[in-house]
């Protein structure tokens, strides 16, 4: 078995998974590279109840099938058939497709079996498969336009059982789409198989967040029971019989001895290689302020032709294409406000000051600013923001400084906003905690939801984590949803990324989140 299968088939348990996978970027930073990290692992995690099939065990049950030449024998060993179903050549698509399906699944052909595996295998070719097209891609590339609701119906129910088998629903194929992103340029966004794609997203992160939380020890292959890998107890060999074979056995198992171990230094390479590049990886992102805190506050940034950046990288902090969206995050914090005859608003998260002037223009009773970088503290204290009579800097990051205004307990806001660079999805998991605590019953929590916005499926994920997150928390979130500049969908000297490393943004709707507490 090639080792590309091999590679493959480990997905399907998460001992593979990094700590920090499926944590994309916060609302500034792109999440690309996070997505891409990810999407190997989430589509990996399989449901539960899902059986789980080792590389050892598609092997052995190939080599089983190629001895064989029963018609039951068939379909398992042409693996290449549960792509050809997922083309829906032949109309219409009924129920036996499904069972179809699922009995390829049920006898270990993956769910993430790409095209270009299926052709290396076939072909005798051992290297990796450079693109991942999957049954899953095949099905958003291959959906008829004119599917009636009998067979829409049925699609759905063969995308749950690629999905309860361990389907890759971020992976990336040859185009860099994922399974969502056809789906959404084929126009069938508004089906219930679009619906199918995300809520699996949902549950992959809800899972690996669960399993990271209790640090689970996971079984390598070599561990797992030997009933999991379908092996039969094999009948005991007579003792006269043991006699006769000895010397057979024996050189059997020096011959297999040394396969085994072949095979095992070659795995070791592979895992060399890859230890090497994550390492490499990590190195980098380290280094990179738009993927690490530190490094971020460490960089020098400048204002320029209406956008902040970092002055190396020029990458994008902020831009003046989110003004619009700036407003309706101000008018959204005042709404809580109209009752108090004292009115507290805290925004984390200077970068060009956009906000915070629409929100000193409303003359809060109090306006606290949040803010780490010191060449943005600068900005502020050249800006006159320090002078300002009902205005508070907390120099530093908000970790630290909402945690002493949670302590002092002197201070309760009406509105609070949260618009960062560089921080990731679990920083804000965090911060929601300090919410909770600082905001009045009445007040009302916002953010610039930039949530895995370079990937429209990846950002209507996120959505629906906000607001099972901050339901855990005693908030509910509304989203309006607003159209933005059509500039940043383009590319080139008309784009509003021309001169900006990498754009931060590509969905054509802006869901703006509104919470406040449930029972308001």
């Amino acid at each position: 078995m090639s080792m590309s299968i091999k590679r493959h088939l480990s997905m399907f348990t998460p001992s593979t998974a990094p700590a920090d996978a499926m944590k994309p970027s916060d609302s500034r930073s792109s999440s690309e590279d996070s997505f891409k990290e990810s999407s190997g692992l989430v589509s990996g995690l399989p449901a539960p109840n899902t059986v789980v099939y080792t590389a050892s065990f598609v092997a052995q049950s190939i080599e089983q099938a190629s001895r064989s030449h029963t018609p039951s024998n068939y379909y398992f060993f042409n693996m290449s058939d549960l792509h050809d179903l997922c083309r829906f050549s032949s109309r219409p698509i009924g129920p036996e497709t499904v069972e179809k399906v699922r009995y390829y699944l049920s006898n270990g052909i993956p769910a993430t079996y790409t095209v270009e595996e299926a052709y290396n295998y076939t072909h005798g070719i051992e290297q990796d498969a450079e693109s991942t097209t999957t049954p899953l891609h095949l099905i958003a590339t291959h959906l008829p336009e004119d599917a009636t609701a009998a067979e829409l119906e049925t699609v759905g129910d063969i995308v749950a059982a690629l999905l309860e088998y361990g389907a890759g629903w971020c992976l990336t194929d040859v185009n860099n789409d994922t399974p969502g992103c056809i789906l959404i340029r084929r126009g069938f966004k508004a089906t219930p198989i679009y619906e199918q794609i995300v809520d699996a997203g949902v549950r992959a992160e809800l899972l690996l967040r669960k399993v990271s939380e209790y640090d689970m020890e996971v079984l390598s292959e070599d561990e797992w029971p030997e009933e999991m890998e379908g092996k039969e107890e094999e009948e005991k060999v007579k003792e006269e019989e043991e006699k006769v074979k000895e010397e057979e056995e024996e050189k059997k198992e020096e011959e297999e001895k040394e396969e085994n171990e072949e095979k095992k230094e070659e795995e070791k390479k592979e895992e060399k290689k890859e230890e090497e590049k994550k390492e490499k990886k990590d190195k980098e992102e380290k280094l990179d302020p738009s993927h690490n805190q530190h490094a971020y506050l460490n960089t020098k940034l400048e204002y320029k032709d209406g956008a902040l950046v970092t002055e190396q990288n020029q990458d994008g902090v902020m831009m003046d294409w989110e003004t619009d969206l700036m407003r309706l995050g101000c008018e959204s914090l005042f709404k809580g406000a109209s009752s108090d005859s004292e009115v507290n608003i805290l925004n984390i998260g200077f970068g060009m000051g956009i906000i915070d002037t629409m929100i000193n223009a409303k003359n809060p009773t109090k306006h606290y600013i949040c803010e780490a970088h010191p060449d943005v503290l600068r900005k502020l204290k050249e800006d006159g923001w320090y002078e300002k009579p009902n205005v508070v800097i907390l120099e530093g990051r908000w970790q630290e400084q909402l945690d002493a205004l949670l302590s002092a307990g002197n201070v309760y806001f009406n509105g609070i906003y949260y618009d960062t660079f560089s921080e990731h999805y679990q920083d804000m998991l965090e911060l929601f905690d300090y919410v909770v605590g600082l905001l009045k019953p009445h007040g009302v929590f916002s953010f610039f939801n930039g949530l895995g916005a370079d990937r429209q499926v990846i950002y209507e994920v996120y959505k629906k984590l906000v607001e099972i997150d901050l339901a855990n928390y005693g908030l509910r979130c509304d989203f309006i949803e607003v159209e933005v500049p059509p500039e940043t969908m383009k590319k080139g000297d008309a784009s509003v990324w021309d001169g900006i490393r990498r754009p931060y943004w590509s969905c054509p709707t802006f869901y703006h989140p509104e919470a406040c507490f449930i029972d308001v």
